[in-house]
C-alpha cells in the first residue's frame, strides 16, 4: 500500500522529484496531449508550492498533486494518478491531505468530466467550460472545512 507524502521542492530527494515528474509527463503529456512546455510551467519551483504524492515501497509515486499556496485562494493542481493505480482511492486520499493542510478556500481548474468527482469534496462550479492546454476545463471553489467523500 503506498504512503501518502508531501513536501516543498526543496525537501523531495531527487529520486522521489524524477518519479512524480516522470508520472505527470506520462498522464499530462503522453495519455493527454499537453505539450510538456504548458506542464512544466516553473510553478514547482516556487517555495509556496507544496507537492503531495503516493508512494510504494519501492519507491515507485503512484499518484500527484500539487498545491499553490501563493494563490488567492490556494489553487490545487496536476492531480495525476498512474494507469495501473486507478480506481484505488489515491486521488482521493491526496485531496483530502490538501484539503486539511489547506483548510480556507481553494480553488481547482478542474477538467469538465471530472466535475462530479471534485464535487465529492465539497467543489461547486464557478462559470462556464473553456478550454486550457486543449481540454474542456471547469473552474470550481470549495469555501472551507472538510468533507467526508470517500
Amino acid at each position: 500500500m503506498p504512503t501518502l507524502h508531501h513536501a516543498p521542492l526543496a525537501r523531495i530527494d531527487q529520486h522521489t522529484l524524477y518519479r512524480i515528474m516522470a508520472l505527470r509527463i506520462a498522464v499530462f503529456v503522453h495519455e493527454q496531449g499537453i505539450v510538456d512546455e504548458i506542464e512544466l510551467d516553473g510553478a514547482d519551483l516556487l517555495l509556496t508550492t507544496d507537492l503531495f504524492w503516493m508512494q510504494n515501497d519501492d519507491g515507485e509515486v503512484t499518484a500527484t498533486l500539487r498545491v499553490l499556496a501563493d494563490h488567492d485562494p490556494v489553487h490545487i493542481g496536476r492531480v495525476a494518478t498512474a494507469a495501473a493505480a486507478r480506481g484505488r482511492g489515491y486521488a482521493g486520499q491526496l485531496l483530502r491531505a490538501a484539503l486539511r493542510a489547506y483548510p480556507g478556500a481553494v480553488e481547482i481548474s478542474a477538467q469538465s468530466h471530472l466535475e462530479k468527482w471534485y464535487g465529492r469534496f465539497g467543489f461547486a462550479r464557478i462559470g462556464d467550460n473553456y478550454q486550457e492546454a486543449g481540454i474542456p476545463h471547469v473552474r470550481m471553489l470549495k469555501t472551507s472545512g472538510e468533507t467526508d467523500a470517500t
